[in-house]
């Protein structure tokens, strides 16, 4: 009995095996045990074969893609040698043919540049206040008076670093001197004449009014100073527009004019020297930024014009570190202390000069009482706020 049953358990294992066997070959079948039914979906041949081809395709894909990622890296390196390379040659041009830079206004800022100015050409300072031993430790030469600084000096570029509330005068103090100059030396004696300030309809205008037709002239912002980039230039904002070459006032949307002008010796030699002395700013690492100066005054209204504003606000009611200070907060006086350090005639000129300096006052003004207002109305309250008191309209009567 014992045999007999061993061999029907034997015989049942062996057509098990054969069912899965043919489900095998036949792509599918369904196998009854202990009860249960199960559904096999077994692969056929095809699908097999269709498999092995996509995972061919897979494969090549993969090699492809290896080999387009190992390309693209030997193109970057050889475009990355090629970029070193083309800046080696630009500062062998540079240094070839250094520019003589005259800066009027050597105070904080005309220092600061000047330190930059001169790993690339001579610079010659000069201001109504004598700086003659703080140029020479910094290796400017430094000249006393404006008369000598114009008339005495070979200069190629005239940096106007003065502030924008004296701007104009200083135009105008400059403008006959390089009218006798030109009568002595002739006109290919003209400077290029730069201005630095931080507004600039303003500036470009006094100069495309009042300045010798002969005078090139390029309009430039540095949107850092002395302390936000006491570590070096690189990466900060240099804002610029080539306003007039050569006689021609260029159009600053007009990208690339100045080369389909009528090309004269004048005209190569004025570009030549313009780019020379950008070129400085971008060998510094600035990112520079072309811009017409009257789209640079409608964003600056709105940057660093409220930046100012807001942090002499916050500085006018003597708020000082605490033990608990939050980061945010620490940020705040970080605002006030920069803000604040810059000369108050600076921020007027940000307001005088800037004709978007007082919609930007108007709307400060407005979401101040906004945010006030909501505060108010959540407090159950119409009325007025005075001094940290809450005034009802009937308490205001």
């Amino acid at each position: 009995m014992k045999l007999i049953t061993f061999i029907c358990i034997i015989s049942i294992e062996i057509a098990k095996q054969h069912c899965v066997v043919s489900a095998w070959s036949q792509g599918g079948s369904t196998i009854t045990s202990r009860g249960a039914t199960i559904q096999h979906q077994l692969p056929t041949s095809s699908s097999l074969f269709s498999s092995t081809q996509s995972n061919d395709k897979d494969d090549i894909t993969i090699n492809s893609n290896n080999g387009e990622l190992e390309r693209l890296k030997k193109e970057e390196q050889r475009l990355s040698s090629l970029l070193d390379s083309i800046r080696q040659q630009k500062l062998a041009v540079l240094r070839s043919r250094p520019l003589s830079i005259g800066i009027v206004g050597f105070g904080r800022f005309g220092q600061f540049i000047a330190q930059s100015f001169t790993k690339y050409g001579n610079v010659v300072g000069t201001s109504r206040t004598n700086y003659t031993d703080v140029a020479s430790e910094m290796g400017v030469k430094y000249s006393l008076t404006l008369d000598s600084f114009v008339l005495d000096e070979d200069l190629d570029v005239i940096v106007l670093a003065t502030s924008i509330v004296s701007f104009k005068d200083t135009v105008l103090d400059i403008v006959p001197l390089l009218e006798k100059k030109m009568q002595l030396k002739g006109a290919g004696s003209y400077p290029l004449i730069v201005d630095v300030a931080s507004v600039k309809e303003h500036p470009r205008n006094i100069l495309l009014d009042l300045l010798p037709e002969e005078c090139d002239i390029l309009c430039t912002h540095p949107m850092f100073g002395p302390d936000s980039a006491k570590n070096g230039w690189r990466g900060q904002t240099f804002v610029y527009e080539k306003t007039r070459i050569n006689k021609v006032i260029l159009d600053p949307d007009f990208e690339g004019q100045e080369n389909q002008l009528d090309i004269s010796e004048e005209h190569v030699e004025g570009m030549d020297r313009m780019e020379r002395f950008l070129s400085i700013w971008e060998e510094e690492g600035c990112n520079m930024i072309p811009m017409a100066c009257s789209d640079h005054d409608s964003y600056s209204a709105n940057s660093q014009f409220i930046t100012h504003l807001v942090g002499r606000i916050l500085g006018i009611q003597g708020l000082k570190a605490t033990p608990i200070d939050t980061t945010g907060f620490q940020s705040v006086l970080r605002l006030i202390e920069t803000t604040n350090a810059d000369s108050f005639d600076l921020f007027y000129g940000l307001y005088k000069y800037n004709r978007n300096s007082g919609y930007t006052i108007g709307r400060l003004r407005g979401a101040l009482d906004d945010v006030v207002g909501a505060l108010l109305q959540r407090d159950g309250v119409v009325g007025v706020f005075d001094g940290g008191n809450r005034k009802s309209d009937d308490d205001a009567k």
